[in-house]
């Protein structure tokens, strides 16, 4: 068995504290069950299968991307349990420790600097730009993922997998980054049913709403532009939560149910919780724990001192 293989099939689980009573049932995906303990392992192999099938990737090549680290993870395990180099363009803006983990897989990682340290439409742009340069160099092949639409197929059976488990789901809750992730997962569940979509965004920078894009601190999400790849007819409702809000749930999450993710997984279940006072009991919300805590454990999501 390759490792590629234990790539999907995560749990599912039930939160037992933190909903109020009489709030519907809230489950949550643990994707941090995945190898790298990501959802974007998904995507990252289904998107170099995809460039592989028609030849933009052949065997010796060097995989290329910008990330806010979690896709670049992904990515750079991917290449390696295939054996192709990878290139990647990162941030000082992300949690460092997806840097180290994306060298300790044996990426080459170029830094750009945000100057404040959030995450912000320009930082994304300078990271963009830098990949397409390295991307049009001979052997290396650019995955692009906010316009590659090969990394929406990798979800789909996340959420063919969320309606198997749970039985019966009302609403889905997730944050937008690239967008691939939302809308896949959520043209798996509507194959056996509908569901009412939640869209979450970063407060600080509700572009999808309407609102100006900002600096905020919710790694993964919130690209401070609409995603080229958005389908807001996908989406039955857009909400928004704080960069603090976000982070202090990441931190009760660990506390008071024993998941230990990340500041966007925080941000889904302050969003799912909402959904599930209003729905009330005999419904379920389901939405996903993108990655572990594990990735921040050097930011000011978890670090006391």
């Amino acid at each position: 068995m390759s490792v590629l293989e234990a790539i999907g099939q995560t749990p599912l689980v039930e939160l037992q504290r933190l909903p109020p009573a009489g709030a519907a049932r809230v489950v949550v995906k643990l994707e941090f069950a995945n190898p790298t303990g990501s959802m974007k392992d998904r995507m990252a192999l289904a998107a170099i299968r995809a460039a592989e099938a028609d030849g933009r990737l052949r065997p010796g090549g060097t995989v290329v991307e910008y990330t806010g680290g979690t896709t670049g993870v992904s990515l750079a395990f991917v290449a390696a349990a295939k054996g192709y180099k990878a290139r990647i363009v990162f941030s000082d803006a992300f949690s460092q420790d997806k840097g180290l983990m994306m060298e300790a897989l044996g990426a080459e990682v170029r830094v750009i600097r945000s100057g404040g340290g959030g995450i912000t439409e320009k930082v994304v742009r300078d990271m963009i730009a830098e990949a397409r340069a390295l991307g049009e160099q001979p052997g290396h092949w650019w995955c692009d993922q906010l316009n590659n639409a090969d990394a929406l197929a990798g979800y789909v059976p996340m959420g063919e997998e969320i309606r198997e488990q749970a039985r019966r789901v009302d609403a889905f809750v997730h944050c937008v980054g690239t967008a691939h992730s939302i809308h896949g997962a959520a043209r798996g569940l509507r194959k056996q049913g509908e569901v009412h979509v939640v869209a979450v965004e970063p407060a600080e920078s509700a572009v999808l709403a309407g609102g100006a894009g900002g600096s905020h601190g919710i790694d993964g999400i919130g690209i401070g532009f609409v995603p080229p790849l958005w389908e807001p007819h996908e989406v039955d409702e857009l909400m928004a939560v704080s960069t603090a809000d976000a982070k202090a749930m990441a931190r009760r999450l660990a506390a008071e149910e024993g998941i230990f993710a990340g500041t966007s997984s925080g941000a889904n279940v302050v969003a799912a919780l909402r959904v599930a006072e209003r729905l009330g009991q005999g419904a379920t919300v389901a939405t996903i724990m993108v990655d572990s805590g594990l990735r921040y454990v050097s930011t000011d999501v978890f670090k006391r001192r």
